[in-house]
């Protein structure tokens, strides 16, 4: 069964206010909740609300940086929601960028691939209740044992965009994230996991704007957008996927410093391709593209729109279209 998520949290709504939407969400068929962590909430406390809110709702982290907890903290992190929420909790990890890392938290983005794997493989050992004193690669951990070690230990899914990375994550891991991507893009995604990776876990989170008003969902796509695909290993994975030339332009104004002309280069295909928007059936329609192509958690990520705006009522209505059933 193809598991359908949302995520956490949602534009103008305060956290304590989510109590509501998260009770309704399992019986408009979501079956998962997932946070995210940039320089809003933190990917913990969201889901820990909501494992007290809904006693079925899967929870997970999309993504907890690597870098910016260390290992053991993050242990401790994963362990308590884990017990919190026994057996619906999935930790997502990855190498974030240089600007949540280094740039807002002073700690240097370096050797991002083996942070990872060294990271997972920590956790495996810290979250089976195993005394860890290793050196690894880009750490050192000197016995550390988690005193409330969790009954189930929770999946642990790697954030991934480009096939090394991936294979990590199929690997190492029991599936893998990834982020900002066209449903076209999906098969080249689905390739490079390859057989091996065929019973692991592949999420995607998808932007979805559920306006008709096209000129107001692109702009406002646009502005992410233009934040996301300079960010090197986003340019790298849209390079690779095949849309080099189309962000040239993006990628030679924002090197100049104008933001700008930046946003304006992106192409109205490249936006639409990776920020669904249109009526909210039309929108569940393209998600649901996503699942043929073989994404196996789609985790909805809404963005405001005018007729949403400070209406919890048409928020539910939208949640409602966009759900599974």
């Amino acid at each position: 069964m193809t598991r359908w998520g949302l995520t956490l949290l949602l534009d103008g709504v305060p956290l304590h206010a989510h109590r509501a939407l998260v009770e309704e969400l399992p019986g408009l068929g979501y079956t998962d909740v997932w946070s995210a962590e940039t320089a809003g909430t933190d990917a913990f406390t969201p889901l820990a609300m909501a494992a007290a809110w809904s006693p079925t709702l899967r929870l997970g982290t999309a993504i907890v940086p690597v870098h910016t907890r260390g290992p053991a903290l993050l242990a401790m992190s994963a362990a308590t929601l884990a017990e919190a929420a026994p057996g619906r909790f999935v930790l997502g990890v990855g190498a974030s960028s240089p600007a949540i890392v280094q740039r807002w938290n002073g700690i240097p983005h370096t050797e991002p691939y083996r942070r990872v794997r060294d990271t997972v493989r920590f956790l495996r050992r810290a979250l089976a209740g195993e005394r860890v004193d290793a050196e690894y690669e880009t750490f050192t951990v000197r016995g550390f044992r988690l005193e409330r070690p969790p009954q189930t230990p929770p999946p642990i899914l790697l954030a991934a965009l480009r096939p090394g990375m991936l294979r990590l994550a199929v690997r190492e891991a029991d599936g893998a994230i990834t982020n900002f991507l066209g449903a076209a893009d999906v098969p080249k995604v689905v390739e490079a996991v390859g057989a091996a990776g065929a019973s692991k876990e592949l999420v995607a989170r998808i932007f979805v704007c559920p306006t008709e008003d096209a000129a107001y969902a692109r702009q406002l796509a646009r502005r992410l957008l233009s934040a996301y695909l300079t960010v090197p290993a986003y340019a790298a994975f849209h390079e690779w996927l095949g849309r080099g030339e189309q962000l040239k332009p993006l990628h030679e104004a924002w090197a100049a410093g104008d933001r700008e002309a930046a946003t304006r280069a992106i192409p109205d295909e490249v936006v639409d391709a990776l920020v669904l928007h249109g009526a909210p059936e039309a929108c569940r329609e393209q998600v649901l593209r996503y699942v043929e192509a073989g994404i196996t958690t789609p985790v909805l990520a809404l963005f405001p729109t005018p007729e949403l705006a400070a209406d919890l009522g048409a928020l539910r209505r939208v949640l409602r279209v966009l759900g599974p059933s």
